[in-house]
């Protein structure tokens, strides 16, 4: 085998050693909201688990304060599963660089994020349960846009050191 084989070879490797490290979390991700967008998260499907998981602290609530509560866990999650999307976009643009920020990564993930999240309202749309919202696409947004948010203020905080 020759030095430019090898150098090949070598180059392969840590192509598909990046790839599986800042990729496939983002991938995994992508795969359990695309679940998560399905009828078995419908709204009555995670009003039973809220009403268990509620009443057996609160047993005498009333079928409002039930609805309400499932109305923000829902909500609540769509703000998280995105702001872990935007982290995990940005981490696999920025993959190991020794800077903590740039615009581009921070662009490139928050247009991810946002293809997806009108992606899955389009989705939402063609099962039978569920239903696809502009406002739920402007929170899955708002969510990707708050983590992007906190890494540029962690990145102006702590600047990235400077080698001798």
């Amino acid at each position: 085998m020759g030095e430019m084989d090898q150098r090949i070879d070598t180059a392969r490797a840590a192509i598909l050693t990046r790839l599986i490290w800042y990729w496939l979390p983002v991938a995994m991700m992508l795969g359990a909201m695309y679940y998560f967008s399905t009828d078995t998260f419908s709204d009555d499907n995670s009003l039973g688990v809220v009403e268990k998981m509620f009443l057996s602290f609160f047993p005498h609530a009333s079928e409002y304060m039930m609805e309400v509560l499932n109305y923000v866990v829902r909500k609540s999650a769509h703000l998280t599963e995105y702001a872990i999307l935007g982290a995990l976009l940005f981490r696999a643009f920025r993959a190991g660089r020794p800077m903590r920020w740039r615009l581009k990564w921070a662009v490139y993930s928050f247009l991810s994020v946002a293809s997806w999240a009108l992606l899955d309202e389009l989705h939402q749309t063609f099962t039978r349960t569920r239903s696809g919202s502009i406002w739920d696409f402007l929170l899955d947004s708002t969510g990707g846009l708050f983590s992007l948010a906190v890494i540029a203020l962690y990145s102006i905080k702590h600047p990235t050191p400077r080698s001798s």
